[in-house]
């Protein structure tokens, strides 16, 4: 057993106020004793080597370090106070890894401890070389401060550290990342957005590996990248919490991926038709004009699989209400009874701030005692869309079963709106109201919040084909198109709930929170959960919460059916419930860009692969031509959904001709390929395998992938190389050393690590197939998903630079949590045989593999009809 440092001895030294004067290096570091090794790690103590600096808090004197080698890839280090009353995570909301352990000398990695001065490092085992540093720089463990410096190569390959919109490889020089949760419009770059992913990647260029670092912190936190006299470095500066970091060896990046999967656990899997086309727009008159949009798609012949409505739905914004006269239920029930006789979905948006009225909403809540409170015990108060709100507090055990009886009763399958799907928002948490907001109604009053309806009409004046006759005018006219993991209970009091005498409002060493102030246009971060936790320490991880218990909600409505979730805010393991779009960009070119190097590491590093970006973009007015490139590159997104805001251009694909040719090219392809990026989902969903790739997941010796972030693979196999500048019709596209065929043409390009410019009008995608892969995919594109699922599959041999190819195929029912049969897939051509083998016990009906497209370094593709079934393997002999 570890010594123990009473609490008493804690709030002794929790009476010392922060002397700010004091420079840091004038901190004493620690000192390493007690040192006690094992086969599989080491404990130590450790012990303030000097006097107190108290800078940003009071110093600990006595911490522990904790060293596990849990596999032979991973290693946990751990240092904390002795007493172990700091915070640290909760394992009911960021589950843990299993306590089995390795020996050390069977590690990819080893840990050297430096008594005295206390430091430590990390190296690979085999090379010796050092991935991780800490010498030179001495630990601060404070209160409301803790550093830790990491040295680096100089000009370091660093990937992570998200959510944001910087460049995919980080800069090097003076660069800060910030980690707080903010509601975060326009998503501006060198700022704190929407969540939190304290997961770098690194990758070495001396020995072409790559490793990650995890640290598991939800405190508020500054990560700097830079150089001093002593070299290139990397710090981190939380405000409170542990450190809690885990090492991964990789040593290859899709490694690393499937290693931090294991640490904060596997995505799940989302229904198939969550890969369908989605539309939405913030702003929408009524129940007509949402129905008018999902005619028009249909008139269009644009394959809609999901309408969206935002929170116009809403009576005065307020969450599970309907507006009576604009969305009525009668109404919402036809239009999702419409949907549902042409399997198409609908999903509606619901935020986490309750209105503060007498409604059923907030009166459950408040009758159950799951809101926030303050201090004196009433319910706190800020400001959202409806006004005055009250927000749940996801940490008080009653919350879930007054979030499922909410979800059961408003969107009952009989009485109320049938949705498939959710949409969660705001749950940063974004207040409206500065802090201290210590007038909230006069707030939301001169903040016009909630805003005006727009006017009632009985009907849209024009016919919606296909709707019931309520839905249409007295007299007919045309459609107007634009007008339209293993989890424990926390423990009690005393046991990580943080340490005693803190400011939470303003701690002594202040992130760089774009926002302002940690409290500002959020939730006040002295509040203390239901459980005892501090806002202060758990701000971040709100919309994981929220999302837990939303997916909880919709399983409770539909059992055993997947729930297709979609969050705004995120941290480290939301992928195990939910997907994330991008947030409120604009409808601009910079924005259109950066969306794929937020795409690719929400999918390749967060392990969050069902993401996507607002595709035309949100704020501002787009344009056709951002337009039909927008929904061409979105069509190679995971999550597919056009939306934009209020008060803003139309933007549905069929308003302008271009735009819908270049849809339909785009969609025809995702649905071709759905069941590949779906048997990719999976692979994530089993080992972390990324569905999505950066250039260097897939081609790690080339140096000159390193930085591109314009490019990326879609799938193991499917390079998407979109045009990327107003006004252009090429693109320079890298291709490194390898076989590519072109994905519409089949039409064979080699590859010689170098750029090359493609031509590409305005409905045309430079998309290709790396040599090496076996796609599967569906003959044609439907409507829906539904009907897509009927239709036979075409095998593309796509042979590599060695003349073989492989991939792989599942199938499910496409929506059941727990499944009665499936299909796993292996294909394989050796250069003259292709076979197909596996588990077969999924039941395809009718649908069979019908043609083989045997494709061609040297020429065109050879097609044969094979029409082989589905319910067993088979071998041919290919020749072209």
């Amino acid at each position: 057993m570890f010594s123990v440092l009473g609490a008493a001895g804690l709030l002794l030294l929790g009476s010392l106020r922060p002397v700010l004067s004091q420079n840091l290096s004038s901190c004493p570091g620690y000192t390493a004793s007690n040192v006690v090794q094992t086969d599989s790690g080491l404990t130590a103590s450790l012990t303030l080597a000097g006097g107190s600096c108290n800078v940003y808090g009071y110093d600990l004197p006595d911490l522990t370090l904790l060293v596990q080698y849990q596999t032979d890839s991973r290693l946990h280090i751990k240092i904390f106070d002795q007493s172990e009353i700091a915070y640290q995570v909760p394992e009911s909301v960021v589950g843990r890894p299993g306590n089995d352990t390795v020996s050390a000398a069977s590690s990819l990695l080893s840990f050297n401890l430096t008594q005295d001065p206390f430091s430590f490092a990390v190296q690979r085992t085999d090379s010796g070389e050092r991935i991780f540093d800490t010498s030179g720089t001495a630990l601060v463990f404070e209160s409301q401060y803790v550093r830790l410096r990491t040295s680096l190569p100089q000009n370091p390959n660093i990937y992570g550290f998200g959510e944001d919109t910087d460049p995919f490889r980080r800069p090097t020089t003076d660069y800060t990342r910030t980690l707080w949760s903010r509601d975060a419009y326009l998503i501006p770059p060198g700022t704190n957005l929407y969540g939190n992913h304290p997961i770098y990647f690194e990758y070495r260029e001396s020995n072409s590996e790559t490793h990650g670092v995890f640290m598991l912190n939800s405190d508020g936190m500054d990560l700097n990248i830079n150089s001093d006299s002593a070299g290139q470095y990397l710090q981190y500066n939380m405000i409170g919490g542990v450190i809690d970091l885990y090492v991964l060896a990789g040593p290859g990046p899709v490694d690393v991926a499937r290693q931090y999967s294991d640490v904060i656990g596997q995505p799940t899997m989302m229904p198939y038709w969550g890969f369908g086309f989605h539309q939405c727009r913030y702003g929408m008159q009524d129940v007509y004009e949402v129905a008018a949009v999902v005619a028009n798609y249909s008139a269009a012949d644009i394959p809609l699989e999901t309408m969206w409505t935002d929170i116009d739905y809403m009576d005065l914004r307020k969450v599970f209400t309907l507006d009576p006269d604009r969305f009525p239920l009668e109404k919402m029930q036809e239009l999702v009874t419409y949907l549902h006789d042409h399997d198409q979905h609908y999903i509606v948006m619901v935020d986490p701030a309750v209105a503060y009225q007498n409604y059923s909403a907030f009166e459950n809540g408040e009758s159950a005692g799951i809101f926030l409170k303050n201090s004196d015990g009433s319910i706190y108060q800020g400001v959202v869309w409806p006004g005055i709100t009250a927000f749940p507090d996801w940490f008080n055990p009653a919350t879930q079963g007054y979030w499922n009886g909410e979800f059961s009763s408003f969107f009952s399958a009989s009485g109320g709106v049938d949705i498939d799907g959710l949409w969660i928002d705001m749950n940063e948490a974004s207040n409206f109201c500065p802090y201290p907001c210590s007038d909230p109604a006069a707030f939301a009053a001169s903040n016009d919040d909630p805003p005006t309806p727009p006017p009632v009409r009985p009907n849209a004046g024009y016919p919606i084909p296909g709707f019931p006759a309520d839905f249409q005018p007295p007299s007919s006219s045309r459609i107007r198109r634009g007008l339209t993991l293993q989890k424990r209970q926390i423990g009690t009091a005393g046991a990580m709930m943080g340490l005693p005498n803190r400011d939470y409002i303003n701690p002594p060493y202040a992130i760089h929170n774009a926002a302002g102030s940690i409290s500002d246009l959020t939730l006040n971060t002295d509040l203390i959960h239901s459980n005892g936790l501090a806002e202060y320490d758990t701000h971040n991880l709100f919309g994981t919460m929220m999302s837990e218990t939303s997916r909880g909600a919709m399983l409770n409505r539909r059992p055993g059916l997947r729930p297709l979730v979609i969050t705004r805010s995120t941290f480290a393991g939301a992928g195990r419930y939910v997907g994330h779009w991008l947030g409120d960009n604009n409808s601009d070119w910079p924005h259109y860009r950066i969306s794929i190097a937020e795409m690719i590491a929400f999918a390749a590093i967060y392990q969050v692969p069902m993401v996507g970006s607002d595709v035309c973009g949100y704020a501002g007015n787009t344009t056709e031509e951002l337009c039909a490139r927008w929904a061409m590159l979105g069509a190679f997104y995971p999550f597919y959904r056009n939306h934009d805001a209020t008060g803003v251009i139309h933007q549905e694909y069929y308003l302008w001709l271009s735009v819908t040719e270049a849809a339909q090219v785009a969609i025809k392809a995702r649905y071709q390929l759905l069941d590949y990026i779906y048997t990719a989902l999976y692979q994530q969903s089993v080992d972390g395998t990324p569905l999505l790739n950066p250039m260097f997941f897939l081609y790690p010796t080339d140096t000159n992938t390193l930085p591109l972030d314009l490019q990326y693979f879609y799938g193991p196999s499917v390079l998407v190389a979109p045009v990327t500048e107003e006004g252009a019709t090429s693109v320079s596209v890298y291709f490194p050393n390898d076989q590519f065929y072109d994905f519409f043409t089949y039409e064979p390009f080699r590859g010689a690590g170098s750029s090359v410019t493609i031509n590409a009008n305005l409905t045309q995608i430079p998309v290709y197939i790396k040599g090496g892969a076996i796609l599967p995919l569906r003959s044609d594109v439907a409507n829906t998903t539904t009907a897509l699922r009927e239709l036979d599959f075409d095998l593309v041999v796509a042979p590599g630079l060695d003349g073989k190819a492989s991939g792989s195929l599942y199938l499910d029912d496409g929506v059941s949590i727990t499944q009665a049969a499936t299909s796993v897939i292996a294909f394989a051509y050796d250069g003259t045989t292709l076979t197909m083998s596996g588990t077969f016990g999924y039941n395809t009906g009718n649908v069979s593999v019908a043609n083989v497209v045997l494709l061609s370094a040297m020429g065109g593709p050879t097609t044969m009809t094979v029409n082989k079934p589905l319910t067993g393997g088979f071998s041919m002999s290919l020749s072209s």
